[in-house]
């Protein structure tokens, strides 16, 4: 289930992005961040949706700012694609750009009979998240994120087909592919279960 990069996102595509972490009141205390909500101590990763192929592509990021996220745009969507967003300013400065504001309230917006919003990521994102708390309990973001994220995002991707059509797509994937144990873990002294 790797995520593909620069797959031509051809548009319209959705841009948005997310944080993933535990819940700060439900950390020990000494792994506590900070003493209220927000990003703090959550590991940030950004996506796009095209809208006419439903395919999804998402990565991890380290930092939160417009190179980092426009770099992100730029790799993965065609230079003409319409980019829908949230009101982030990080994507002021694009071309071929709109966005819907949350803070006032919008959801959809609509222009010139096209839907500006960012749903279908956003809703993306949400399932992930569900399957982090439903199926996967204690992942570790700092470690593993990017995995589970190629894993979804691939999960989303192959969706469509019917099951021996996907398992045509994905058994050659797996080729060279082996991941043991100890080298999932080689980087740590603590196991992936307990991280």
């Amino acid at each position: 289930m790797g995520n593909e990069r620069g797959i031509g996102l051809r548009g319209p595509v959705e841009v948005d992005g997310t944080y993933m972490g535990g819940k700060e009141k439900n950390k020990a205390k000494s792994q506590r961040k900070h003493a209220g909500g927000g990003p703090g101590g959550k590991t940030a990763a950004v996506g796009a949706k095209d809208r006419k192929t439903n395919q999804v592509t998402a990565q991890v990021i380290d930092r939160v700012n417009s190179e980092t996220l426009n770099s992100f745009v730029d790799n993965q969507a065609d230079t003409e694609a319409q980019v829908y967003t949230d009101g982030s300013t990080a994507y002021k400065s694009r071309e071929n750009r709109e966005a819907v504001r949350h803070s006032a309230g919008e959801c959809v917006r609509y222009l010139e009979g096209a839907k500006i919003h960012a749903n279908g990521i956003e809703s993306f994102w949400s399932m992930l998240k569900r399957d982090h708390k439903g199926t996967f309990h204690r992942l570790s973001p700092k470690k593993h994120l990017q995995r589970y994220v190629n894993e979804f995002a691939g999960r989303h991707n192959a969706r469509d087909p019917d099951t021996i059509d996907q398992m045509h797509s994905i058994v050659p994937g797996l080729v060279g592919k082996r991941l043991m144990y100890r080298d999932l873990i080689r980087p740590t002294a603590r196991s992936a279960v307990a991280s």
